[in-house]
C-alpha cells in the first residue's frame, strides 16, 4: 500500500533513503525497528555495489523473487532478512512503489480521491522492462518517485546486474506479467487487525495524522483494494510466510537455502522444473572426457559410454513412483523399505538410443523395450518405423537417446507416445549429453515430461549437421561401427 498518499492531497515524502518506497519504509523500520546499519546495508545491496566498488556477480543467470503482502505486513523486513543471509551473492532489491506513474494535472487536482492502491496506478510497462533487463544480466535504470509532487524526480538510480533480484510490493503477485517473471513467489501473511494497529501507530506517531483520518483512508482505499487484489493473489505464492509476530526465521532460512541451491544449478534448470541434471563429480567428468576425446578407441568408448548409460538410467529410475513395503530379513527382523515401480518399459530412438538398452536391461530385469526410428531431414521429421508394447499406455516409459541436439527427433518420438495413449507425466526422457536448444524445445513443448541428462553442452552447430558443441561426435557410429 502506498502509505504516503491520501493525506489532504499533499502526501509527505519519506525521510529515509530514496531507495525505500512508502511500503519499504513502513515495513522495514516503523514496524520492526531495523537499525540504520541494516538500512545502509540494504541501500548498498539495492545499488548492486559494495562500498562504492562494483559488486562482483558470483553466478550465471538471475533468480527473481516476488514478495507480496498487505500494507504493514512486514514485506520489506522479510526482504532485508533474505538479503542479509545472501551476503555471498549480489542482490538487488526493487520496490514496486518506485514505478508509480506520474499523475495528470486533473488527477493531481483531486489527489485525495485518487486510488494509489489500484494496479492502474503503476507504470507496468516500465516495471516489466526493468525486470527483463535485470533478468538478462544487464544494468537497469530505476526511477525515483517524488511523493510530494506525484511525479518522478530527475534522480535515476542505476542498479544491477545481480545474482538475485527481489521485487516487493502489495500488487507484485496480482500483476500476471510480473508474477510470471518470478522464479519464487512469496506472500507475507499478517492478520488484518495486526496490520491495522501497526498502521495506526505508525501514522499517528510519525506522520502527525489523527486516528479518524487513518481509519477513513483505510476503509475507503486500503481495505477494498486488499480484498480485491492483494488477498486473492496469495493463491499464486510458492511460499506463504506467517509474520504476525514480526519474525519467522525458520521460513527465511528455508527460502535462503532454496535460493542458494537454485543459484548453483544450470540456468535452464531454474527455468524448466522438468529438467534434471545429474550432479557432476570427477568420475562423471572423467568419463565424459574419455568419450569426447576423438582419439579414444572404440573399446574404451563403449566401456565408458556404458558406464554413463548406467548412471543415467539409475538416476532416471529414482524419479519413478514407488510404494512403501516391509520385508522380513534373514535375522527375522522387519525392514521397512520401498518397492520398485511396476509396469515399466523402455523405448529407444534408433539407432543411438539402442546403445542405452543394455544399461536399462541390467537395471530392470525382463523389461520390455520398444523402438522408434525417425528420419531426419530439413523440412520435417518422418517416423518410418515404430514397434511399441501393445499396452504401452498403461506403463511408465523411459525414452532413450544418448544425445539431444535440436530436440526435433525427441519431440516427434514423444508425440508418438502420446498418440499411443501415454500421459506426459509418465514419460521420462534419458540422455547423456543435451544441448540448450534441445532442452528448451522438449521442456517447453512437454512441461510434464521429465528430461534427465548428465551434462549440458554449449550449443548446436547448424553448419555441422546440427552437431553438439563440444559434443562427442557421431555417437551411433562410434558405439556400433568404428
Amino acid at each position: 500500500m502506498s502509505d504516503h498518499h491520501h493525506q489532504g492531497g499533499t502526501p509527505q515524502r519519506p525521510s529515509t533513503s530514496v531507495e525505500n518506497g512508502p511500503e519499504g519504509n513502513v515495513d522495514g523500520h516503523g514496524e520492526t525497528g531495523v537499525d540504520n546499519g541494516t538500512h545502509n546495508l540494504r541501500s548498498r545491496a539495492e545499488n548492486g555495489s559494495n562500498s562504492g566498488r562494483p559488486h562482483k556477480r558470483l553466478h550465471t543467470g538471475v533468480f527473481i523473487i516476488g514478495v507480496c503482502g498487505g500494507t504493514a505486513s512486514g514485506k520489506t523486513t522479510v526482504c532485508d532478512t533474505i538479503m542479509q543471509r545472501l551476503h555471498d551473492s549480489c542482490v538487488v532489491m526493487l520496490s514496486q512503489d518506485s514505478f508509480y506513474r506520474c499523475l495528470t494535472e486533473e488527477e493531481r487536482a483531486n489527489v485525495a480521491k485518487y486510488n494509489f492502491d489500484h494496479p492502474d496506478a503503476f507504470d507496468k510497462p516500465l516495471l516489466l522492462e526493468t525486470l527483463q533487463k535485470l533478468r538478462a544480466g544487464l544494468p537497469a535504470e530505476v526511477p525515483t518517485y517524488d511523493f510530494s509532487r506525484h511525479a518522478r524526480s530527475d534522480e535515476i538510480r542505476l542498479t544491477g546486474p545481480a545474482d538475485v533480484v527481489v521485487i516487493e510490493g502489495i500488487l507484485v503477485l496480482a500483476m500476471e506479467e510480473v508474477r510470471e517473471m518470478c522464479n519464487m513467489k512469496i506472500y507475507v501473511d499478517t492478520d488484518d487487525d495486526v496490520r491495522l494497529v501497526r498502521r495506526i501507530q505508525r501514522d499517528v506517531a510519525s506522520r502527525g495524522r489523527d486516528v479518524t483520518g487513518v481509519l477513513k483512508q483505510y476503509t475507503e482505499f486500503v481495505k477494498p483494494m486488499f480484498d480485491q487484489f492483494v488477498a486473492p493473489s496469495r493463491r499464486h505464492a510458492d511460499v506463504i510466510i506467517p509474520w504476525g509476530k514480526g519474525n519467522n526465521l525458520v521460513a527465511i532460512d528455508l527460502i535462503v537455502e532454496h535460493i542458494r541451491t537454485k543459484l548453483q544449478q544450470p540456468e535452464l534448470k531454474r527455468i524448466y522444473p522438468n529438467l534434471e541434471v545429474i550432479p557432476s563429480n570427477y568420475q562423471i567428468r572423467g568419463m565424459h572426457t574419455i568419450i569426447r576425446d576423438r582419439t579414444t578407441s572404440k573399446e574404451d568408448f563403449v566401456f565408458y559410454a556404458d558406464r554413463l548409460n548406467r548412471l543415467v538410467v539409475e538416476a532416471g529410475l529414482g524419479h519413478l513412483p514407488f510404494s512403501e513395503t516391509s520385508v522380513t530379513t534373514p535375522t527375522g527382523a522387519t525392514y521397512c523399505g520401498v518397492a520398485f515401480a511396476r509396469r515399466l518399459c523402455g523405448v529407444s530412438i534408433i539407432r543411438s538410443g539402442e546403445a542405452m538398452e543394455a544399461a536399462l536391461r541390467a537395471c530392470c530385469k525382463g523389461i520390455k523395450i520398444g523402438k522408434i526410428l525417425v528420419h531426419r531431414h530439413v523440412d520435417n521429421n518422418d517416423v518410418i518405423y515404430e514397434k511399441l508394447p501393445a499396452d504401452i499406455a498403461e506403463r511408465h516409459v523411459l525414452l532413450l537417446d544418448p544425445l539431444l541436439s535440436t530436440g526435433s527427433t525427441a519431440v516427434k518420438a514423444i508425440q508418438i507416445l502420446k498418440r499411443r495413449g501415454v500421459p506426459e507425466d509418465r514419460i521420462l526422457f534419458l540422455t547423456i549429453i543435451a544441448a540448450p536448444e534441445g532442452i528448451v524445445r522438449v521442456c517447453s513443448t512437454f512441461p510434464a515430461v521429465k528430461l534427465l541428462t548428465s551434462e549440458i553442452d554449449d550449443r548446436v552447430d547448424p553448419e555441422e549437421n546440427f552437431a553438439l558443441v563440444p559434443g562427442a561426435g557421431n555417437y551411433g557410429n562410434r558405439y556400433f561401427c568404428e
